[in-house]
């Protein structure tokens, strides 16, 4: 009798840990525009995609806080990032917030991308009675790019609703939009690997910035959060006052071998820069985790791959430290 009364008690237990933990997912997205958006010479054209959110509530627990990723809903599995602190998250009372434009890997160019993206937050607070306290942004990549341009842009915007930002994690992404550049047009030079991301890039760039880093570079400037070759770093002071988090894997070995790439093509000197400049300001609640994983290069390395090797339960524990 003895084995069927603990088979019982184990599975109780686990019914109610599923049950504490347990979530609610809402989703609210626009009809897609009939429309495409041009990247590059010729017939190079994306459709447009769904505006709008998808948010996850802890259930049977009070918010402590929301975390917010500017997730895009193509082109990739929707919300994937921030799938992965669901769990998380919710056992610690956080919520966490997906938000896309209709613009296909949106660079965030516009005001326009800012504005859009705080009307869907602002959507999701009203309706679901979000916490306005204990507010973190995260990304990877360009998520996490998109993240320091909202960032920027809240000053520009009406005070009717504004977010009490904690803090910041960001991992393994481009800052300075002139070394970027430049990495991309040596990959058109040495043609070592596919240039399809190489001269989107450039030209979405030299586009919206009306130029290159040669001809237009206060543009650059303005438009990197952080950049090695602005010796004002304007947009250094927009993050003095928020708790920061930077995770990097630079993967030197790897992208020697895959790329023929140097310490200069890799987003690992933007972050340790940013992070240097901040400290100028004087913004000492910074930390940079460095990731190693060189030891195999037959492993696929980028920005997605660094978001995965993050340690999510300890990330949330620093979330809560500085909540």
């Amino acid at each position: 009798m003895k084995l069927p009364c603990r088979l019982f008690v184990l599975f109780f237990v686990t019914i109610l840990s599923l049950k504490s933990f347990s979530q609610k997912i809402v989703e609210s997205y626009q009809p897609i525009t009939n429309d495409s958006l041009r990247i590059g010479m010729g017939n190079d054209f994306l459709p447009y995609i769904q505006s709008g959110f998808t948010l996850m509530l802890p259930e049977e627990k009070s918010l402590k806080g929301v975390l917010i990723f500017l997730e895009d809903s193509g082109f990739d599995q929707k919300n994937k990032n921030g799938k992965q602190l669901y769990k998380h998250a919710s056992e610690k009372g956080f919520a966490v917030l997906s938000v896309s434009t209709e613009i296909p890997f949106d660079f965030y160019f516009s005001d326009q991308s800012s504005f859009s993206t705080t009307v869907q937050i602002q959507k999701a607070f009203s309706k679901y009675d979000l916490p306005n306290e204990n507010i973190f942004f995260l990304g990877t990549g360009l998520v996490g790019h998109r993240a320091l341009k909202y960032i920027e842009s809240i000053d520009k915007e009406s005070d009717s609703f504004r977010l009490n930002i904690k803090g910041i994690v960001i991992s393994n992404l481009t800052m300075d939009w002139t070394r970027k550049w430049y990495q991309h047009k040596r990959d058109i030079r040495i043609n070592h690997i596919d240039l399809w991301e190489a001269r989107f890039i450039n030209y979405m760039l030299e586009t919206h910035l009306k130029g290159t880093p040669k001809t237009a570079p206060e543009n650059y400037h303005i438009f990197s959060s952080y950049s090695y070759f602005d010796e004002k770093n304007r947009n250094i002071e927009n993050y003095k006052e928020y708790a920061v988090r930077a995770y990097i894997d630079p993967a030197i070995k790897y992208r020697l071998k895959k790329y023929l790439r140097t310490l200069y093509e890799n987003n690992s000197t933007d972050m340790v820069g940013f992070l240097a400049e901040l400290q100028l300001i004087g913004n000492n609640d910074t930390e940079l985790v460095v990731l190693q994983s060189d030891e195999d290069i037959s492993q696929k390395k980028n920005t997605q791959s660094t978001w995965n090797s993050i340690d999510k339960e300890e990330l949330m524990q620093w979330i809560l430290k500085k909540s």
